[in-house]
């Protein structure tokens, strides 16, 4: 099975996630120790969509994050760049339209989304940056992004734990439970690797996005990153 790197490949990222698209909902069950469903939700709550915006969901995976929106009556695109993924999710939710798409490179017209937000992706991109600017540019003026993603719990304890946890624990878990263990390695390798609250919410400034701000969850195990792009005037939402 293909195992990406943390150079990110764009085709052994994709191929990774082809390989793990059968199994990944339950896999992130067991290795979040259930916590990933309320990551969602309060991904949901914190966007606070409403009937009559159009979210786009990119790195929707199998769907499992598009679900809520959909559900209350917001116009949801799921997107992902995996095959495997979409396929998975096409067979769960065939009435969501999933769509094919790179985050580099959105195949969707300037100014089209309310809200864009994207859970645990932004780290598999090559160009986060790049991903960054392409969000910003597909979305309304005065819409929202919100980014969910891994980060640094920020007691130095509980810090070093949920690290000897990555590292020592996660990947053996994950070979009893995944269809492709060695991705869960590189998984551990690239919340590692990745860019603390802080230095997160920097790159978001940095490419034009406005009001950053943010808010642990799980004692920091995970960050939720909001931004508004400048122009009209935002509802605010409520995390």
């Amino acid at each position: 099975m293909t195992r990406a790197s943390l150079d990110k490949d764009p085709r052994d990222v994709a191929a990774m996630f082809d390989g793990v698209a059968a199994k990944y909902d339950l896999t992130n069950d067991v290795l979040s120790l259930g916590q990933d469903r309320a990551w969602r939700r309060a991904v949901v709550r914190a966007i606070a969509a409403k009937p009559g915006e159009r979210v786009l969901d990119i790195a929707a995976g199998t769907g499992t994050s598009s679900e809520p929106f959909a559900d209350a009556g917001v116009e949801v695109v799921p997107a992902d760049f995996s095959q495997g993924m979409l396929r998975v999710g096409k067979r769960r939710r065939p009435d969501l339209g999933f769509t094919a798409a790179d985050a580099m490179r959105l195949p969707f017209a300037d100014a089209s989304f309310d809200v864009v937000t994207m859970s645990f992706g932004l780290r598999n991109v090559a160009d986060p940056d790049a991903a960054l600017a392409e969000f910003l540019r597909v979305t309304k003026p005065g819409g929202r992004f919100l980014l969910c993603e891994f980060s640094q719990p920020v007691n130095p304890l509980f810090r070093k734990v949920y690290s000897e946890y990555l590292m020592g624990a996660l990947p053996p878990v994950a070979r009893r439970v995944s269809s492709n263990p060695e991705s869960y390695v590189y998984l551990a390798e690239s919340i590692q690797a990745w860019p603390a609250q802080q230095a997160m919410a920097e790159r978001i400034g940095a490419v034009g996005w406005g009001d950053v701000r943010w808010r642990n969850l799980t004692g920091g195990i995970v960050a939720l990153h909001h931004a508004v792009k400048p122009g009209a005037e935002a509802p605010i939402a409520q995390a």
